[in-house]
């Protein structure tokens, strides 16, 4: 390995992309199992690498170097061979520092909370006392390292801010929260450095409050660039990170497509998937090849009730996936739990077809004639609309409906 990421599982990471899109074409994402990983650093066969959980400290004893912050942080993320000589950086620290100032959250005299003890907590340390925080506090599940338990929550319900440096909540576990942001007083701000969902259950839930949150994308994208620079010995222009960022996160996100049956999500969602070059998703298909037979004929043998709850599932396992275009069945939005799950990873795009415009069809059991297609287009509307991020004209042509979704989607 020449270029890469090194850590223990890695099934969520975005590095190589991310890297692949700055020009390296030789980065690649190795997972080194934690027996291994001194053999690994000493053998030094590579030119430089990054490193992710659980090994950001574990790495440090075997560099000849270490820069000024990662000394003070006591964590590396980075590490450069020049000529046989190990120098490690913590890019991280730069990528945490810029996420923050981008979404224009000032801790200037605030107290911050931070969630977790390790590497990229006491990243967070150090970066939150740089922009000014009064005073900061860790939190973990035992205490150590001179850490509040989260039992203690007397002691930092009225925080300022919160930043979330434990894996909780990342993918395949993307139902898990790591603390309830609804506890907290006068809350201003989340920073989750959990990337991948585009927004975890943490980002979801403190926006509905009305508070400013975010993931760790634009870190990863910050410190990435950091260390290519590091790597390759270069200097990109001014403004490569939010470029860069703009790009990978419209990559990753799902476009997924609501409306009525007979809308024309399928025809149009293939188009749009051909165009945006993204994996296409039909739930109906998917959800008979889990199934063994088509929604129609499970609504038909178990009751729509039943139904309800095994589409839910299928909606689960497919938005956890990234870069996708989703095509819905008819009465997926129905279920609050559905539209959230589908808008950790994507951004929902109604089709608005007038219901004149929509034919019955038998093989749709819940709308077989035009009497129960009207009632469940009265039934729908008003959460179709409400659901979508974007409402998209659908009563003109197929290639309308398609333009109009990517000029949103790119």
């Amino acid at each position: 390995m020449k270029y890469g990421l090194i850590g223990e599982k890695l099934g969520h990471s975005f590095s190589k992309e991310i890297h692949e899109m700055l020009g390296n074409k030789e980065y690649e994402i190795v997972e080194v199992p934690s027996d291994e990983l001194d053999d690994f650093i000493l053998k030094k066969d590579y030119v430089g690498i990054n490193v992710t959980i659980p090994y950001k400290e574990r790495v440090m004893p075997h560099l000849d170097y270490i820069s000024p912050e990662a000394k003070q942080i006591g964590s590396v993320n980075t590490i450069v061979n020049r000529d046989g000589k190990l120098y490690g950086y913590n890019t991280d620290f730069f990528g945490l520092k810029d996420l923050i100032l981008s979404q224009n959250m000032s801790l200037t005299g605030r107290k911050v909370l931070i969630l977790g003890t390790g590497g990229t907590s006491k990243t967070a340390e150090c970066v939150a006392k740089s922009l000014g925080a009064s005073k900061v506090i860790k939190v973990s599940r035992t205490g150590k390292e001179g850490s509040l338990t989260y039992d203690q929550k007397d002691a930092y319900k009225d925080s300022d801010y919160i930043i979330n440096t434990t894996p909780v909540g990342m993918y395949p576990k993307t139902d898990d929260l790591p603390i309830d942001p609804g506890m907290f007083m006068k809350l201003r701000g989340v920073i989750d450095v959990v990337y991948n969902p585009l927004k975890t259950k943490m980002v979801i839930w403190t926006t509905k409050l009305g508070v400013n949150a975010c993931n760790g994308l634009y870190m990863l994208v910050s410190q990435a660039v950091k260390s290519s620079e590091l790597f390759l010995n270069k200097n990109y222009p001014y403004g490569t990170t939010q470029k860069l960022y703009r790009a990978v996160y419209m990559d990753k996100l799902n476009v997924v497509l609501t409306g009525m049956p007979g809308s024309g999500k399928t025809t149009i969602g293939k188009i749009v998937a051909e165009r945006l070059n993204k994996e296409f998703i039909d739930l109906d298909d998917y959800f008979e090849e889990k199934n063994g037979m088509s929604a129609g004929d499970y609504i038909k043998k178990y009751g729509e009730k039943e139904f309800r709850e095994a589409e839910s599932v299928v909606v689960a396992e497919t938005s956890k996936k990234t870069g996708c275009v989703i095509a819905t069945g008819g009465g997926a939005v129905l279920r609050a739990e559905n539209v959230e799950k589908m808008k950790i990873n994507g951004r929902i795009y109604f089709l608005n077809r007038s219901l004149e415009k929509i034919q019955p069809t038998s093989d749709r059991p819940l709308s077989a004639s035009y009497e129960s297609l009207k009632m469940r287009y009265d039934e729908r509307i008003a959460i179709y609309r409400s659901t979508a991020d974007s409402i998209i004209a659908d009563d003109g042509s197929v290639e309308d409906a398609v333009d109009r979704i990517i000029v949103l989607a790119k």
